[in-house]
């Protein structure tokens, strides 16, 4: 069996997507890729191949992990739903309850909600930033803290492409005393023995796949206005960084996330199935239904979408891969891309490093997850 063959298993029902996978990496779809789907909190399909760069020299294994840039969020939009749904916060509060200093410059009726649904008005930095800024936290927050709002809060949404993972991760500080990849290491990856890291430790660089980027370079915005450009160029885009050991070990908890699609799928079983899997309870149902609410819905002022926002996740909409109003979705720049269904107790998720121009998924991964819900008799 040669790297371009798929590995890994997809049951007897799933037959089509693995022939889809092992397709993708036969006529140059993918370079190397991850795909996983759960149903009521078992793995059903479980499938890696291809090469983990892009010169084709080493494979991808099954223990390869990739950078999934916003995927990553997924895991804070989790984590915030357990600390809420522990009582330690309130979805409704201004951010400053927990955070004092962020009501500056009149950012005091700020919720916890703007900031998890993309409308808190910070979806950018507005001093000068570089790329080394987001390996300092201390400075990437206290930026965020110190300036005003870039638009109306709770007016409109507006994707926070890198600053909301620094959002929600002060809060989570704030509210635990750890920081949010240590959090998410202790209370939830290393329960589920789950390899997914905000923050990776040297020690796992060399399973670290290298990303291919973009062709056209960059992601694809449509008419650039001033919002626009703030929140795409300060800092800009610069897939070289996933190479570096900075940008591995730092906590960039919007777009830093290390992982593979088992890894993002099987964490996510915890939403799917009602917050108990493995015989371990991270939140009640009803916490994980928290997420379904609608806090807004619109175009997007970055994305110029339509959108519908829930705590976190994207939810069932026009231009979304949601199935219906009981499922919700998660993408990452290149490609990567989660997709929970509460209804069906089904989590699906796709990793790869050749990447596309997107931040919401592509065909690769919605074509895969396609395939596996009409195995599951779902569409």
């Amino acid at each position: 069996m040669s790297a371009d063959d798929a590995k890994g298993f997809a049951g007897r029902d799933y037959d089509g997507v693995k022939k889809q996978f092992d397709q993708n990496l036969k006529d140059g779809t993918d370079i190397g890729a991850s795909f996983c789907a759960t149903m009521n909190g078992e793995t059903v399909v479980d499938l890696w191949g291809g090469y983990a760069d892009p010169e084709k020299t080493k494979p991808w294994e099954e223990d390869t992990i990739v950078n999934v840039y916003s995927t990553t969020k997924t895991m804070t939009f989790l984590v915030a739903l357990m600390l809420a749904d522990g009582g330690e916060l309130d979805f409704n509060a201004p951010v400053a309850r927990y955070w004092p200093e962020f009501a500056a410059e009149g950012k005091d009726g700020i919720t916890v909600a703007h900031v998890m649904s993309h409308s808190a008005g910070m979806s950018a930095w507005r001093e000068k930033m570089d790329n080394k800024d987001l390996y300092d936290w201390e400075k990437a927050t206290r930026l965020l803290a110190r300036q005003a709002p870039l638009w109306e809060p709770g007016s409109a949404p507006g994707y926070h492409a890198v600053t909301q993972g620094y959002l929600i991760g002060e809060i989570v500080r704030r509210i635990t005393g750890e920081t949010i990849g240590t959090f998410f290491e202790y209370e939830v990856a290393e329960k589920l023995n789950a390899d997914f890291h905000i923050g990776l430790p040297e020690s796992e660089d060399d399973r670290v796949a290298t990303l291919q980027p973009p062709d056209v370079g960059g992601i694809s915005m449509g008419e650039t206005t001033e919002l626009i450009r703030l929140t795409t160029t300060n800092p800009g885009i610069d897939v070289s960084q996933t190479r570096t050991r900075d940008w591995r070990g730092a906590e960039i908890p919007a777009a830093g996330g290390t992982g593979n699609a088992r890894s993002v799928a099987n964490i996510h079983r915890i939403l799917a199935n009602g917050g108990t899997v493995d015989g371990k309870t991270f939140l009640s149902e009803a916490g994980c239904r928290k997420a379904l609410e609608c806090q807004i819905e619109g175009t997007d002022l970055i994305l110029g979408m339509p959108v519908r926002y829930g705590l976190g996740f994207g939810l069932s909409g026009p231009m979304s891969p949601a199935l219906h109003d009981e499922a919700m979705f998660w993408g990452g720049y290149g490609g990567s891309i989660v997709l929970i269904d509460m209804k069906n107790r089904t989590s699906v998720a796709y990793a790869m490093n050749k990447m596309e121009g997107t931040t919401t998924g592509d065909m690769r991964a919605i074509t895969l997850a396609g395939l596996t819900w009409q195995s599951m008799a779902l569409v």
